[in-house]
């Protein structure tokens, strides 16, 4: 029996478990750094592509649940003059929604469905792997540290099969890339939170505002409490560091006082949602540098490969980090369960996904389809009162349709269906 050895419990990890077993592998084993899977994070949205892979699972009745489909994403100058507004997930002709969801839900939905269907030892908390060295026959000798209050354990495995899915500062990545060297910054800061409001004050739609210079992101993730009628808001900001006093490019969840970048946003309000309103009610914040990684030229050396972020860190841009994560479990699983050799199995899954990654990554950092908020403010830097006379409507569906032919998630491809459903051991 295959056993495939998950390095990450997150988006990406556990969705590719899950694919893997319903491919029909067993012996699937997930370790994660932290001792439990807790509810952190902030808001995703995933797109229909990733809900259909979802879906295939079996997930999407629980995942709705506890999430909002998203009908429409509105982009707007920062003077408040809308760009333009677009139906999402059914209502633009998909087969499946859009959903916005806290990424904690949808780890932990993961999660429960791992432990359900592979068992309770298959995800393996507080185990980090510290490094890696390939064997000749394409194997990977991989050595584990476990902590635990105060105590270290180290161990060495030598699985079938290794999926780094740990992030975007992948210890698998770092292994068979040594001299990579950090990710790249842009110079952009990132702030992120979640904020409770009245279901009459955080709208019913998506957003992305601002200009050339600073953006805000905001849309709720749940339906309204039924004992307090409110909703649960993801908010994201960006700006550049060098306009924020004592800016430094930071690390990962790094808490921030909400009154650092307040006052920037003085007087951002769309169509009734006040971006003011939204951080004063926010539970906390987190600051994160901007950074993406560099398009590797392969991700996959004999038994080993890469998924997720760690594959192909991508700008925040278009929902499509937890969005192409998943696709790229569910594509892994179908390659394993339809080439009886694994190294073939995930040099072909590589073939399939690499390159579309590298052009997409290339996509965000020319800022995908929120080039249209750049375009207007460079065009009418103090807004507008009719958006065809600043970016005609061609060209903002031009926009809007080469990033969706880019990554694949055009309704007319994603309708076909999943191409990633296969007979378990298909091959085998």
């Amino acid at each position: 029996m295959t056993h495939i050895l998950i390095a990450g419990g997150g988006i990406a990890g556990l969705t590719a478990a899950l694919s893997l077993h319903a491919a029909g592998f067993d012996r699937i084993t997930v370790v994660e750094a932290a001792r439990e899977i807790q509810p952190v994070g902030a808001g995703l949205n995933i797109m229909p592509n990733a809900v259909r892979e979802l879906d295939a699972l079996g997930l999407l009745d629980d995942l709705e649940a506890q999430s909002v489909r998203t009908r429409e994403l509105r982009y707007y100058h920062c003077t408040g003059s809308l760009i333009s507004r677009e139906p999402r997930g059914l209502g633009a002709g998909y087969d499946w929604p859009q959903l916005s969801i806290h990424r904690g839900n949808l780890q932990l939905a993961l999660a429960d469905a791992v432990r359900e269907r592979i068992g309770a030892a298959a995800i393996v908390g507080g185990v980090r792997l510290s490094g890696l060295s390939m064997l000749a026959d394409g194997r990977a000798r991989v050595h584990l540290e476990h902590r635990d209050r105060g105590t270290c354990g180290r161990a060495a495995l030598e699985p079938d099969v290794l999926i780094g899915a740990d992030g975007i500062r992948s210890t698998v990545r770092r292994a068979l890339n040594p001299d990579e060297g950090e990710p790249p910054w842009n110079g952009m800061l990132v702030w992120r939170g979640t904020s409770r409001m009245p279901e009459d004050r955080a709208g019913t739609f998506m957003f992305i505002a601002g200009s050339d210079r600073q953006k805000a992101v905001v849309y709720p993730m749940t339906e309204p409490d039924p004992e307090t009628g409110e909703v649960l808001v993801n908010w994201a900001l960006a700006m550049p560091a060098d306009s924020i006093d004592d800016a430094s490019r930071g690390d990962w969840n790094r808490p921030v006082p909400v009154t650092k970048f307040l006052h920037h946003y003085d007087g951002w309000e769309f169509d009734g949602v006040s971006v003011p309103e939204v951080l004063l009610a926010a539970d906390g914040a987190f600051e994160y540098p901007m950074v993406d990684t560099e398009p590797l030229e392969r991700w996959t050396h004999g038994r080993t490969t890469l998924i997720g972020d760690a594959a192909h860190a991508m700008y925040p841009i278009g929902s499509n980090g937890a969005t192409q994560s998943i696709v790229d479990a569910r594509a892994l699983a179908h390659a394993m369960a339809t080439h009886a050799d694994p190294a073939e199995a995930l040099a072909v899954y590589e073939a399939g996904r690499r390159p579309p990654m590298t052009e997409l990554q290339c996509s965000n950092r020319q800022l995908g389809p929120e080039v249209v908020i750049n375009l207007a403010h460079e065009r009418a830097p103090g807004g507008f009162a009719d958006i065809d006379e600043v970016i005609p409507a061609d060209e903002l569906a031009a926009i809007a349709g080469k990033y969706a032919a880019t990554g694949a998630f055009d309704p007319g491809t994603v309708n076909l269906g999943s191409p990633y459903d296969v007979l378990p051991h298909a091959v085998r």
